[in-house]
């Protein structure tokens, strides 16, 4: 989160969210698909905007960049890091802003420009939607009557999605390294390393399979829309396991698999509980 204070003593409060829905939501703003990439045949590709609330609301689109912690967070940049690509220059998007009524949609179109000699690998930028604050007419802003300065608190949304170009093959492959099991009863958590390798980054699923001394196979955790990008070589990764009451986690062992969208295999690993 973001906090400024402008000179007209507003407050605005900027927050930005990436989630792992087909389609996501903050505020009253809706957005399908969650993420956009571009891997050879496409040369525009459409996102869906949709205003879910009762009053109308603007909302300014731009092109930001970022870069992923090895904790999964993520922090805006202006330059790339080492080894990272920005998506920028061969982008072209329209319309630049959008006004939807309650319950209305548009679409907003990314073509590709000047991709003639990419280099081999990835390039990504993120798309960001931020409402545009409805200006008060003079005379109508609450007075405070104490003495002192008067400030006002509004929240802005934003919300901010990865678009990605992908030039040849992917020679990406993952590696799960550090398994380590808190076995708190009511809090079981699974901590390991998303290691990465490769020319492009990754996005799928984890799954946990608890599989008993006897063969007895069964599903403790899932995690979808979990991604390492490029520039990032590893990820630091922890949740919490489902229905551990369903099985014995002091004997068997887990099993551990990172697929992509399309069921992809890309890294397995088996942690043993005896």
């Amino acid at each position: 989160m973001i906090l400024k204070l402008l000179q007209s003593t507003s407050v605005f409060l900027l927050t930005f969210f990436l989630f792992s829905t087909t389609g996501f939501a903050q505020g009253d703003l809706m957005i399908m698909p969650k993420r956009l990439v571009f891997d050879g045949s496409q040369r525009s590709q459409e996102i869906n905007l949709a205003n879910t609330g009762s009053d109308s609301a603007t909302y300014a689109i731009s092109i930001v960049q970022y870069k992923m912690t090895e904790s999964g967070n993520f922090e805006e940049i202006t330059e790339p890091e080492e080894g990272q690509r920005f998506a920028t220059d061969f982008l072209r998007y329209y319309p630049r802003q959008v006004v939807l009524g309650p319950n209305e949609a548009q679409t907003v179109r990314l073509q590709l420009t000047r991709t003639g000699n990419l280099e081999q690998g990835e390039y990504r930028s993120h798309i960001y939607f931020r409402a545009v604050e409805k200006q008060t007419a003079l005379g109508e802003e609450d007075q405070n009557e104490s003495e002192g300065i008067s400030i006002n608190i509004k929240t802005v949304f934003g919300i901010s999605i990865p678009v990605i170009i992908r030039e040849g093959a992917s020679t990406t492959a993952i590696e799960l390294s550090g398994l380590e099991l808190n076995r708190d009863p009511e809090n079981p958590v699974l901590s390991m390393v998303i290691n990465r390798t490769g020319n492009m980054s990754v996005y799928g699923e984890l799954s946990v399979q608890h599989i008993s001394p006897e063969g007895l196979k069964t599903e403790i955790g899932k995690v979808k829309g979990l991604a390492v990008y490029t520039p990032n070589t590893k990820r630091d990764f922890a949740f919490k396991l489902q229905n551990p009451e369903m099985v014995d986690l002091i004997k068997g062992k887990l099993n551990i698999t990172y697929k992509t969208e399309e069921g992809k295999v890309l890294g397995e690993s088996q942690f043993n509980l005896d």
